[in-house]
């Protein structure tokens, strides 16, 4: 058996938790359960009661998934093993103090190893990449006339969210047959700190080619958005891994993103329009983060990389020779959740 202390819900944690566990246990793998607040219903989640709160033994294993300042508490005796998902190189004495009393650290990506390493050299740390279902993110290509920039995750400056609006205005005018579809709805801000985020947008010079869309109730409903586009873009500072990027490489779809932290797991030259990272800036953004640790900059190099990026991707598109990232393809099948699941049983043991 293996115990996994996780969160269960429709934020990053919740979803990466709930896919490994899932298809641990259809594997044949006993698995028990013990949530991080409480189980928020996913589509085909209803299994999950019936392996929380089980007995088991003493001496069995103990993974907790959770924020890097918290994975010290653990269930029974056995190999304790913390799993962290972090955007920064630079950890907090409290950080450095939780991670360091586990047996065994799980990562998503080579970086974020090399990242713990760095800090704690002696510590046991396996790379455990996380996946997208490519059941539900099929390729499929943009019926729509105009060329459709996506961007899904929650608004912050660490998603690049300030500098894509800029680059999106700077790339195109009003003539061009374009839109921008943001999918980011932030459930730890206000309404009034949400309003702000989509006035930066609709009140910009091409604020009405800019189209807001409310978070979406399940996966299969990202689906159906992200199918409608023809490319992601992503210009973050920092990621923990990227699960919506990922999932457009699924969708056959075009992405464009920063060369730098956890998706350098699985972006490269061939499946994706890299924004070359040469320097490292504080990570401040007033809210979330305050100088404590670094990010990628981005500066006018990065921003006008970002707008080729974006007007290549158009120009192709409206002649009419948009082909779907076969790249992509290939990468999002190499990364799925069952070799997600299956790497984490094969480094608990």
């Amino acid at each position: 058996m293996i115990n996994i202390t996780a969160p269960i819900n429709n934020l990053g944690y919740g979803v990466a938790s709930y896919n490994i566990i899932k298809h641990l246990a259809s594997s044949g793998e006993d698995v028990q359960l013990i949530p991080i607040g409480t189980p928020e219903p996913l589509e085909g989640s209803e299994f999950l009661q019936s392996i929380m709160h089980r007995p088991s033994l003493h001496d069995t294993p103990s993974v907790k998934i959770w924020h890097q300042n918290d994975i010290h508490h653990h269930i029974g005796k056995g190999t304790h093993i913390g799993f962290p998902i972090f955007e920064l190189e630079t950890f907090s004495d409290n950080e450095l103090w939780s991670m360091a009393h586990n047996d065994r650290l799980f990562v998503c990506s080579e970086w974020a190893k090399r990242i713990v390493l760095d800090h704690l050299d002696w510590i046991d740390v396996r790379v455990v990449p996380l996946g997208v279902d490519s059941d539900v993110f099929v390729p499929v290509s943009s019926a729509r006339q105009q060329t459709i920039f996506f961007n899904c995750g929650k608004w912050e400056i660490r998603k690049g969210h300030d500098i894509l609006v800029e680059c999106f205005n700077s790339a195109f005018e009003f003539d061009d047959d374009v839109e921008l579809w943001m999918m980011c709805d932030n459930p730890f801000y206000s309404p009034e700190q949400q309003q702000e985020w989509i006035n930066l947008y609709k009140n910009s010079k091409l604020g009405s080619k800019v189209r807001i869309i409310p978070r979406q109730k399940d996966h299969i409903d990202v689906y159906n958005v992200m199918k409608q586009a023809d490319c992601g873009v992503f210009p973050s500072r920092a990621e923990g891994w990227n699960l919506e990027l990922l999932e457009m490489m699924s969708c056959g779809k075009h992405v464009i993103s920063t060369d730098y932290s956890a998706h350098t797991e699985f972006c490269n030259a061939d499946n994706c329009n890299l924004v070359d990272i040469t320097n490292l800036e504080p990570a401040q953004d007033g809210v979330w983060f305050h100088g404590h640790g670094k990010w990628a900059s981005i500066g006018s190099q990065q921003k006008d990389q970002i707008v080729e990026h974006m007007r290549k991707i158009h120009r192709i598109k409206q002649e009419g020779d948009l082909p779907q990232n076969i790249e992509g393809i290939k990468t999002a099948k190499q990364f799925s959740w069952q070799n997600s699941a299956k790497k984490f049983k094969d480094n608990v043991f």
